[in-house]
């Protein structure tokens, strides 16, 4: 699962992202509201944590912001306002939960794996994506299709993660640089393609079709019903 993190006290946001990346989440930080908004529309993102006050653009008003798109994202607020009406304020912008500074990690925590469970399936696993017939544990960093377990390289998972966290979705190979290659600079758009065509191989599976499928003068998606 990957969270993002808006929050300007960088030592703040250093300890939370150590403390998530402890519990095998994958995380980004940011410090302020304006680039906050924007990963957060990018839809990579199952979980969000947001500070309150930001420079550029508020904690509500992002959280409102994602709201008024078609992504399902988890929203922890952080604030130092502790009265009722700052806690309803912070809900009614579409907060899933409230969190008064200062906190325990380990309230943080447990406050995202409840937020968690609300946007997974009763029973599922948030360390597990399950696409068909496909199985990624991202506790212990293993693949399996069917009965074949499969081996990947850092950037190969990167991108399968990408297409399961979002089945049927089509992304432009702009899309895919951005979020697999996003520290990268001068990556062109014929190497998502490349890798792709890795992840093609490694897929292939006696009896089960291609999961990947090409949108002609578009991008890719991942097929659920073949998958």
């Amino acid at each position: 699962m990957r969270i993002l993190v808006i929050e300007d006290d960088k030592r703040l946001a250093a300890m939370i992202q150590k403390m998530l990346e402890t519990e095998h989440y994958t995380v980004d930080a940011v410090h302020d509201g304006n680039t906050g908004l924007e990963l957060a529309l990018r839809g990579f993102h199952e979980l969000a944590v947001i500070d309150w006050m930001l420079p550029g653009r508020d904690g509500p008003s992002i959280v409102r912001a994602i709201r008024n798109t078609h992504l399902s994202v988890g929203v922890l607020l952080l604030t130092a306002r502790g009265q009722v009406e700052d806690r309803v304020k912070g809900l009614e912008s579409g907060a899933d939960d409230y969190l008064v500074k200062p906190f325990a990690m380990d309230e943080l925590l447990a406050r995202l794996h409840s937020i968690s469970r609300r946007f997974n399936p009763e029973g599922a696993d948030p360390m597990e994506l399950r696409v068909g017939n496909m199985v990624m544990d991202l506790r212990m960093h293993t693949l399996r299709r069917g009965e074949k377990s499969i081996e990947l390289s850092r950037t190969e998972w990167d991108l399968l993660e990408y297409l399961m966290l979002h089945p049927r979705q089509t992304f432009t190979r702009q899309n895919i640089l951005d979020h697999v290659w996003s520290y990268e600079g001068n990556v062109k758009e014929d190497l998502v393609d490349v890798y792709i065509s890795y992840l093609r191989q490694k897929l292939n599976v006696p009896g089960l079709a291609d999961p990947i499928f090409t949108v002609r003068g578009v991008g890719y998606r991942l097929d659920i019903d073949h998958a």
